[in-house]
């Protein structure tokens, strides 16, 4: 069996690296794992050979046994049903996980995701323009990690009390709040959930993936710079395509 994975260093596509390391930490045998490292600046997400994989054009996606799996919590969906371990639990506990998994999908994702478009790249829109959004994205990214501080103050993972695809979900998204400029400072339950995540080992493995490792956590100034160019050229009315 091979397992094919295409991705990059961004939140989502940490996610993927991270859950395979934290599988392997896990004692799991996962066969022949090849890792494509996508350049979505370059836009390799748009090429016919990608296309084929995922319609989407967005990363993650995997190949596993001929079989495409595209969006990010789906594949850790899948890849802890295929790979059974404490990561997604078998038995009625996979739904103290599930709904957590899909939360961040739909809230910590777009919420922090539209809050750093509007933050660092969205250069064709005026500062008048981009305050609304920010403050209402701001707002909103604050009310969702009070949700994370209401969860973690009953156990120490958003789930319970062991590590979990959820934990991995969120957590690759929540470790750019400076990046992003939400302050969550405020709740310190989230802040040493962030610590004990961060370290993990298959974790560290994992966002090591596309980055030296001396900029694993803090950006150099030419990186910066880099995110923000290529942030900005995603994020541009200008570039955004409306067909495929």
């Amino acid at each position: 069996m091979t397992l094919e994975v295409y991705t990059g260093a961004t939140p989502n596509g940490w996610k993927i690296t991270v859950m395979i390391e934290e599988l392997i930490e896990a004692g799991i045998e996962l066969g022949k794992v090849n890792m494509h490292r996508m350049n979505l600046s370059d836009g390799d997400q748009f090429t016919e050979d990608f296309m084929k994989i995922n319609p989407n054009q967005k990363i993650p996606a995997i190949v596993h046994n001929g079989k495409s799996i595209i969006e990010s919590c789906a594949i850790l969906h899948y890849l802890g049903e295929t790979f059974p371990t404490k990561l997604f639990p078998k038995d009625h506990q996979r739904w103290e996980v599930i709904p957590w998994l899909y939360w961040q999908a739909a809230n910590i994702g777009p919420i922090f995701g539209n809050k750093l478009s509007y933050t660092r790249y969205i250069r064709d829109a005026s500062d008048e323009e981009r305050r609304h959004p920010i403050e209402r994205f701001n707002k909103e990214a604050l009310r969702l990690v009070g949700v994370m501080d209401y969860q973690l103050a009953q156990h120490s993972y958003l789930c319970g009390d062991h590590f979990t695809v959820a934990d991995i979900a969120t957590w690759c998204w929540i470790r750019s709040y400076k990046w992003v400029k939400i302050d969550i400072t405020t709740k310190p339950r989230v802040m040493d959930w962030l610590k004990r995540v961060r370290s993990r080992p298959g974790v560290e493995r994992g966002i090591s993936f596309g980055v030296p490792k001396a900029e694993i956590d803090t950006f150099s100034k030419d990186r910066r710079e880099s995110y923000t160019n290529d942030g900005g050229n995603i994020a541009s009315n200008s570039e955004l395509k409306s067909d495929v």
